[in-house]
């Protein structure tokens, strides 16, 4: 089997607000093959931005756009991947969004491949003998601008089955401390007492470990069971003087990782007692399972970090499905039309409230066309009079 088009899309809402909401566009990429069979990936990365890394013209020899690497590649098993995927990077050295760009296309391979070989990505990942394990999965939503909003937001989901959910972003670490804890005490009276309550603040202290360490001790007296990305991705050192200080709560952070060595800077000197990655950032599904690998070695729970479709939501899944022990799942509740419609089958809760991976070839999930066309922003790019080849803007 052989990559014969590589379709690159940017997909927005008709207006996009001023928030925290990474649903309200997206970056898809649709790889086709001479066996009728195509794979659908998806970034959370800025669309046109990685849409230029995949058609910008070359500068020399290793500094190729992706599409040009990808046309023509064999695809029929695991190491052809790997070897298309090494290929596609080393030949855009010095473009630094690459890797977060060539994620979508990392998952479109995955998802090709699955179907090339009618096997579940998971089991691709994880070999002979795995089986995907039932997830418990946390309604991650966004803070309210007020606490009474957000114990009302927290309500809904308690009312819609979770019995687990993130609260993120919004005023937090906006308002000082008492504010901070007024909005953690009004998520968890509207979930109660018996629900997971996770805090996502989203780099709200900078580099300043003592106040993170601060909350820490303010939030666990809500019961919180982690404090996500208090201090900026960056800080490493930050991080490790927060882990010095013992706080009184897990800390967690990586979803920011944009290639495999973030991840590990983060296992290996930030102290962080969770690991979060997301495939739609870090290149693809192929080194967030490194990651989840390099977490189990490391005695350090991996989750995911999703915020986009259960296009993106099924990737993520795929590269834990069949870890027993990581039991956690974000999963993404309301969001844009475009993020809640760009799947026909998305990844429902069991009776149970567990999420499964599907069983199905590839990613297990089927792009609605007729979506991808509702929000598809169709691109021409000009340079020098000469239009670049960015793929089918028809899907």
């Amino acid at each position: 089997m052989k990559i014969t088009e590589v379709d690159a899309f940017y997909l927005a809402m008709p207006d996009i607000a001023a928030t925290a909401d990474g649903t309200q566009d997206t970056f898809l990429v649709r790889l086709r093959t001479d066996t009728g069979l195509e794979g659908w990936g998806e970034s959370d990365a800025s669309p046109l931005v990685s849409l230029a890394c995949y058609c910008c013209p070359p500068s020399h020899a290793n500094i190729v756009n992706l599409r040009s690497s990808l046309l023509g590649a064999p695809l029929d098993s695991v190491e052809d991947l790997r070897r298309v995927r090494g290929r596609a990077l080393r030949g855009a050295l010095d473009i630094q969004h690459v890797h977060h760009a060539f994620s979508a296309a990392d998952i479109a391979l995955w998802d090709l491949l699955g179907k090339r070989l009618d096997a579940p990505v998971w089991a691709l990942l994880d070999g002979d003998g795995a089986r995907a394990f039932p997830k418990r999965p946390y309604a991650s939503v966004l803070f309210g601008d007020t606490p009474r909003e957000t114990e009302a937001r927290a309500a809904q989901q308690r009312a819609a089955g979770f019995d687990a959910a993130k609260f993120g972003w919004g005023p937090i670490g906006r308002d000082g401390r008492a504010a901070d804890v007024a909005l953690v005490a009004a998520a968890r009276a509207g979930l109660s007492d018996d629900a997971l309550l996770l805090v996502d603040a989203g780099w709200a202290w900078g580099e300043d470990a003592a106040t993170a360490a601060q909350r820490a001790a303010d939030f666990a007296e809500h019961g919180v069971g982690w404090l996500e990305e208090p201090l900026l991705p960056e800080a490493i050192e930050a991080y490790r003087e927060l882990a010095a200080r013992m706080p009184a709560v897990p800390i967690a952070a990586g979803e920011s990782s944009g290639r495999f060595r973030d991840a590990q800077d983060f296992i290996a000197n930030g102290g962080v007692d969770t690991i979060q990655i997301d495939a739609g950032r870090i290149g693809g599904i192929t080194p967030a399972h490194a990651v989840r690998r390099l977490a189990e070695r490391s005695a350090t729970p991996y989750v995911n970090h999703t915020f986009k479709s259960h296009l993106s939501l099924a990737a993520a899944l795929h590269v834990f499905a069949a870890a027993e022990r990581c039991e956690l799942l974000e999963y993404v509740v309301g969001g844009a039309p475009l993020a809640q419609e760009l799947v026909r089958d998305p990844l429902e809760r069991r009776a149970d409230g567990t999420v499964v991976a599907p069983e199905r070839p590839g990613l297990g999930v089927t792009v609605d066309v007729e979506t991808v066309r509702r929000y598809l922003r169709p691109v021409r790019i000009s340079v020098g009079g000469r239009e670049l080849e960015v793929g089918d803007q028809q899907p």
